[in-house]
């Protein structure tokens, strides 16, 4: 079983990535996208997005990370993918799954679903540009509206060369409200030789085993779970959820991240971000995020997670 940290835009960027990377339990991660539109990136945007790839693309931890791109222009996007491979990326990750809406407008992520030529055309350009001891591999929702050309669209992107496939058992249209539908998930893992990774609504490590039973997935990839349970990996694979202490001192150790990084003013709201996270898996934290919501430095917004601690251990 591998267990892997999904992008999510916005939220795993590099510190937070590195931070669950430590705290253990993830085989791989895959960086937030990166959106390509009219160039190929100068190096210094690669290096912004996935710092990692000065450490062979691993974290310091020693985690490997991807680098995910997002596009529709398949030559643009194959130009990128060769030079994040020439920059050390550990493989390319396509996005064709992403939900927001001004992302879909520009023919970007999951409406890219309703035209099955085009992701053959991006994975085939992509995978002709990358060498091929490289994986290419691509993260797709069942479909935009509905999921009738889920099974398609899988496998043009196999025929095209993808080397692994994860899919959220959601369409676009369903965005991110429950349930994911696993067991639509098993008819594609099920025709396709390669291999096929579920994603979607894993919060817990029953959930983890429902999803792996009814998709026929052995590998997971979640994302929104690893927030809420900082050790979401860990659990899985067999130990207890990690006590509110143990969140609070990763919480300090997040804020130092952000220091060293010269994002000061970027920490504020990512942590009360991964606050709303925490509240579901944690009442401790909504007790935390009540009393930081009007903060906006960072220092003091670390003396609360601090103060929380402290009252803990003593």
């Amino acid at each position: 079983m591998k267990l892997i940290l999904a992008p999510m835009e916005g939220v795993l960027d590099p510190p937070l990535r590195d931070l669950l990377g430590k705290i253990g339990g993830w085989d791989m991660a895959i960086t937030e996208f990166i959106r390509v539109s009219t160039t190929v990136f100068p190096d210094h945007v690669f290096y912004r997005f996935c710092p990692e790839l000065h450490n062979n693309s691993k974290t310091l931890s020693g985690m490997p990370v991807r680098i995910q791109l997002l596009g529709n222009d398949p030559e643009l996007v194959a130009l990128n993918a060769q030079r994040a491979v020439e920059l050390g990326s550990f493989g390319i990750d396509l996005n064709f799954g992403c939900p927001a809406k001004t992302v879909n407008r520009s023919m970007g992520g999951a409406i890219l679903l309703k035209d099955t030529q085009i992701l053959y055309d991006i994975v085939k350009a992509v995978r002709d540009a990358v060498p091929d001891h490289l994986p290419v591999t691509a993260k797709m929702r069942l479909g935009y509206e509905d999921d009738c050309k889920a099974m398609d669209n899988a496998v043009a992107m196999y025929e095209a060369g993808a080397s692994e496939l994860a899919i959220h058992a959601r369409t676009k249209t369903d965005g991110y409200r429950p349930p994911a539908y696993w067991k639509k998930i098993k008819p594609i893992a099920d025709a396709l030789p390669i291999n096929v990774i579920a994603n979607g609504e894993i919060w817990t490590k029953e959930q983890a085993q429902q999803c792996q039973i009814e998709s026929g997935c052995e590998d997971i990839m979640m994302g929104r779970g690893a927030l809420a349970v900082p050790n979401l990996a860990k659990v899985i694979l067999g130990e207890d959820k990690m006590p509110w202490n143990e969140v609070l001192k990763w919480l300090v150790e997040y804020s130092q991240y952000e220091v060293s990084l010269e994002l000061v003013s970027y920490y504020p709201n990512r942590l009360k971000q991964w606050l709303t996270f925490l509240k579901l898996a944690y009442p401790e934290a909504q007790i935390l995020f009540d009393q930081i919501k009007r903060e906006k430095s960072r220092e003091s917004i670390t003396n609360f997670v601090r103060e929380n601690l402290e009252k803990i251990d003593n």
